[in-house]
């Protein structure tokens, strides 16, 4: 058996991130944002899209790629490769993350639960489609020297 292929991983999972980051923004303007800033506005808050704003988010995508990417290495040789294992750890990442922080969100009332609705699928719909690409992307370490 061979190891986690560190430059793949970390190939994968800028790939990854970057999926993330992409749909999430795209699914954010074309479906929820006017949503979410105008329910933050009831509530005294604002979202402005900053240089460090915008630093965070990539940020945040890049260390979600890197965490799908990890487990689907971690994984994979129980599993196999391919992309039910992609799939797999895509459901579970997102049932320990997403799922939880919008019960969360439900639970303070701080947004509509159709908006959660939309919030998750989105959530749900990236996290595959990144975890696809990673797992495509990615190899386990060669066992003699090749790459």
């Amino acid at each position: 058996m061979s190891g986690i292929n560190l430059k793949r991983l970390l190939l994968s999972a800028v790939a990854a991130g970057f999926v993330i980051w992409l749909i999430e923004g795209a699914g954010a303007v074309m479906l929820y944002m006017e949503i979410m800033e105008a329910r933050l506005e009831e509530l005294g808050l604002s979202m402005q899209m900053s240089g460090s704003v915008m630093a965070i988010t990539i940020g945040v995508s890049l260390i979600t790629g890197f965490s799908i990417m990890f487990f689907y290495a971690a994984v994979r040789p129980r599993f196999g490769p391919g992309p039910r294992t992609a799939i797999l750890v895509a459901v579970v990442l997102w049932l320990g993350g997403y799922f939880l922080s919008l019960v969360g969100y439900y639970l303070a009332g701080i947004y509509p639960s159709h908006l959660l609705v939309q919030w998750g699928a989105v959530g749900l719909v990236e996290m595959m489609l990144a975890a696809l690409l990673g797992g495509w992307i990615y190899r386990e370490a060669p066992v003699s020297g090749e790459d």
